[in-house]
């Protein structure tokens, strides 16, 4: 097994390769990010990279810039100790959000990822709408989305069984494991959901126990986590950069920073694969513009009045499809102006260089 495909350089890469540009390049992988700065990995190495400048100038929007789990063309110098980017492969999914804040753009998560874990804690944490919400955005990426309830020592095997069914009800054969970091059998049954040379990305909010669940699985103090506060059971020193580490059995993770907010843009395949039974309800309704809200002939309408629908999961819908619509609309606009700003800096520099 090369190096490459333990970071797991699987048969779907090696089909989008482009053998021209491995004349004086080689295929890396981004294992971290900083800003316009880069971690890379050949298997062998970590390599501090930085992209071209003609790469920087072409980037649009986030989504043309790498990000951690990237398969990069990069040049390798000083006896592989810096790397220069020059473009991406082809992904096989993006992990993505809407910016925090009032700013309308994309933030990446991660990139060529095969399982999404969704951590939720066994205390206040715990909220069925948040995680209808983390459901679309991975959905929305095509990636497989798997459960873990941290925690569980806090409550009883009873309580779990009844979280544990609630989570079904809405998403019918997720994978769903309950653990407690403080128990070493409960890590062992975790890592078995781990496999080698597949991608996993870990995220949650703030305090769920993620990184302490990345140390546990790779038995070291890879982020050092100060003590938890009583009044809302977080750490004072969170992640704020993402990694991508291979743990021992040869599977490979990404630990994301805590989510205060989880905002989507564009996530039309997302709600449907999550809310897929009111997806479905959605095509008998009687206008093919049904907002799902006030119009007679809704067969959403009637199915919530009927009971068919909970009222709190079409609320959630409702809420997350506006907000989609919407962030979309703000987006496109907020392309178009960029683009026209851009053709009229890249005109000005034209003429300019002519003089």
């Amino acid at each position: 097994m090369s190096d490459l495909e333990k970071l797991g350089f699987d048969n779907w890469f090696q089909e989008n390769i482009d053998l021209t540009k491995l004349n004086d390049r080689q295929i890396v992988r981004v294992i971290s990010v900083n800003k316009n700065s880069f971690i890379v990995t050949n298997g062998m190495n970590d390599i501090y990279a930085e992209l071209t400048g003609k790469f920087l100038f072409n980037s649009e929007s986030p989504e043309d810039l790498p990000t951690v789990g990237d398969w990069v063309y990069a040049q390798l110098f000083d006896n592989d100790t810096f790397a220069v980017i020059h473009e991406i492969l082809p992904r096989k999914s993006l992990l993505k959000r809407k910016s925090p804040g009032n700013k309308i753009d994309y933030q990446l998560l991660a990139a060529n990822i095969d399982k999404a874990i969704i951590v939720q804690a066994l205390d206040n944490n715990y909220n069925l709408k948040r995680l209808e919400r983390y459901l679309v955005m991975i959905n929305e990426s095509h990636i497989t989305p798997i459960i873990f309830l941290s925690k569980s020592d806090l409550l009883s095997e009873e309580e779990i069984n009844k979280k544990v069914s609630d989570i079904n009800k809405i998403n019918p054969g997720i994978k769903i494991a309950a653990f407690s970091n403080n128990h070493l059998t409960d890590i062992e049954t975790i890592k078995s959901y781990f496999l080698p040379k597949e991608t996993y990305c870990l995220i949650g909010s703030s305090g769920v126990g993620k990184t302490t669940l990345l140390n546990n699985l790779i038995h070291q103090d890879l982020y050092k986590t100060q003590s938890i506060r009583e009044k809302d059971g977080r750490g004072k020193h969170t992640t704020t950069r993402r990694e991508l580490i291979v743990i021992d059995n040869g599977a490979i993770v990404i630990d994301s920073p805590g989510m205060r907010e989880l905002g989507i843009i564009s996530a039309e395949s997302g709600l449907e694969d999550t809310f897929n039974e009111i997806a479905e309800l959605s095509s008998q309704c009687r206008y093919d513009d049904c907002t799902h809200t006030i119009e007679k002939g809704c067969a959403i309408l009637k199915s919530l009045e009927s009971g068919e629908i909970s009222q709190e999961r079409y609320d959630n819908y409702i809420k997350m499809y506006k907000e989609s619509l919407y962030n979309e609309m703000s987006y496109q606009e907020k392309r178009a102006k960029d683009k026209k700003f851009g053709k009229m800096i890249h005109n000005y520099l034209k003429n300019d260089f002519k003089k």
